[in-house]
């Protein structure tokens, strides 16, 4: 048999075992063209589900010398202190960022679902939401729509959307999209400008408490950044060292 036979005949025992399984009796019965019609609809949804560009935000007009050092910048058009985007990050934020968010980033599709039933069965003890589960990837998401509410028909368009998004990027570019969209209290929007307002240099330049502290921030940066609520600040850097150490 001729290596044309055996790719057919492997093709055919596979058929035959498909034909066992009621779902694809049903997609290949009598309606079948409709059925493969509303796969590839489907497909095409999911395919295009995700905008490009993901962000479309304003940025600051930035003013830098040779050595890539920040000479002025010009807020951006809806007020926010927002740089381009970043096209890396240093390590230690990284892995601050990834030992206090996402632990197994690297590992999971863009959702984790042991957060989300460590999650679900905090939020039933409580009787309302205090945990999302979400991980770096969803978190992404959610800044990209805006923030909506926590709903679980949101939660389920995270769902869909961040898996699109595990599909669509490098879980490097994930990162960076992240870090340059993230809210680091006020007007501060992204690594880039947080670095520049509260320490007055560059991200690769952050010692590591500063990164951790740049990794903490925008967990809840309406309540607590640099500017106010210092000791609540510290003390949520202090406990990502702990869990690190």
């Amino acid at each position: 048999m001729d290596f044309k036979n055996k790719i057919l005949s492997t093709i055919k025992i596979f058929g035959d075992h498909l034909n066992h399984y009621r779902w694809y009796q049903f997609l290949n019965g009598k309606y079948k063209w409709i059925n493969y019609s509303c796969l590839v609809l489907l497909f095409l949804f999911y395919y295009f589900s995700l905008p490009k560009p993901l962000f479309s935000d304003p940025v600051c007009i930035v003013l830098e010398d040779e050595q890539q050092n920040l000479l002025g910048a010009r807020i951006a058009k809806d007020g926010q202190w927002r740089f381009p985007n970043s096209d890396s990050l240093p390590k230690k934020y990284i892995t601050c960022l990834i030992n206090f968010e996402d632990k197994r980033f690297y590992y999971h599709p863009g959702f984790d679902p042991i957060s989300l039933c460590r999650a679900f069965i905090s939020n039933v003890k409580n009787g309302h939401v205090v945990s999302g589960g979400s991980t770096i990837s969803m978190q992404t998401i959610r800044l990209s729509r805006k923030n909506p509410s926590r709903t679980l028909w949101e939660k389920l368009i995270e769902l869909l959307l961040v898996t699109r998004l595990e599909f669509g990027y490098t879980k490097n570019e994930i990162l960076n999209l992240y870090a340059s969209h993230a809210p680091f209290g006020g007007n501060v929007v992204g690594l880039e400008a947080a670095s520049w307002r509260y320490f007055g240099k560059k991200p690769n330049l952050l010692s590591w408490a500063e990164a951790a502290l740049m990794a903490v921030l925008p967990n809840n940066p309406s309540l607590v950044h640099p500017g106010k609520n210092r000791a609540m600040l510290l003390e949520k850097r202090n406990h990502l060292f702990g869990n690190s150490s």
